[in-house]
């Protein structure tokens, strides 16, 4: 099945390279010249991936994620000029999958698709062999419904975040590196996302820790990278 990739970008040279890249690599594009462009598309259906500016006319970047989080749990890719840390964590924080600051490389961005293209894949094919709920401490995860629970009450996690998650509930006590809670997530693993998985560690301990800054859950193990414990 070819996949079909959703550009909503304002820059039309953007949107050219990138489509350019894209349907060299065997995808289908469509494009979106603002947000509300692109919401209507991704109500219409039949998209697999998101690339997005923050930055567009009318309805922003961030608000295109905050809604179409409301329906979907589609990949989406930030693309932005914005280079502060916190246009990275408010993009993280709301529900995208990765950010990515311009200048880019149009082969990062087509691995990066590829890679999240990957993942959604493998979390398909595995979704009927793996253990319907996992259960860490108050923490219930339902891997069909992809639903958290503490102490019985619905915890509202990202795409990202419950993935993450459940990774570490399938193994608890085992030592996952960045790379590889990132595999889980992205399908592969660069430098730069270092600070985008501490991001979104950060976030997880904030919704399901009692107190984030002594966490009981999940534990980083220094030079290593991250566990989760029973409480």
């Amino acid at each position: 099945m070819q996949h079909t990739i959703l550009i909503a970008e304002d820059d039309r040279d953007i949107t050219e390279l990138l489509t350019l890249y894209l349907t060299g690599a065997g995808y289908a594009v469509r494009t979106a010249e603002d947000g509300a462009q692109a919401l209507a598309q991704l109500h219409a259906g039949g998209i697999s991936l998101v690339l997005a500016d923050i930055m567009m006319p009318g309805l922003s970047g961030y608000e295109l994620i905050r809604q179409a989080r409301s329906f979907s749990d589609l990949p989406i890719i930030i693309l932005s000029a914005r280079t502060m840390d916190a246009d990275r964590l408010l993009g993280l924080d709301i529900g995208a999958d990765a950010y990515l600051t311009k200048p880019f490389n149009p082969l990062e961005v087509v691995a990066y698709v590829k890679a999240a293209l990957r993942r959604c894949s493998r979390a398909d094919a595995g979704q009927d062999t793996a253990a319907p709920l996992l259960r860490v401490g108050a923490l219930e995860l339902d891997t069909a419904q992809f639903t958290l629970r503490k102490n019985g009450q619905p915890v509202p996690l990202t795409s990202t975040e419950l993935k993450i998650l459940a990774q570490l509930m399938r193994s608890p006590g085992r030592v996952f590196t960045k790379a590889q809670l990132y595999e889980c997530v992205g399908g592969a693993y660069y430098e730069s996302d270092d600070n985008t998985m501490m991001v979104h560690i950060s976030n997880l301990r904030a919704k399901i820790e009692d107190d984030p800054a002594h966490p009981q859950y999940i534990r980083t193990v220094r030079g290593l990278g991250y566990k989760i414990e029973r409480p």
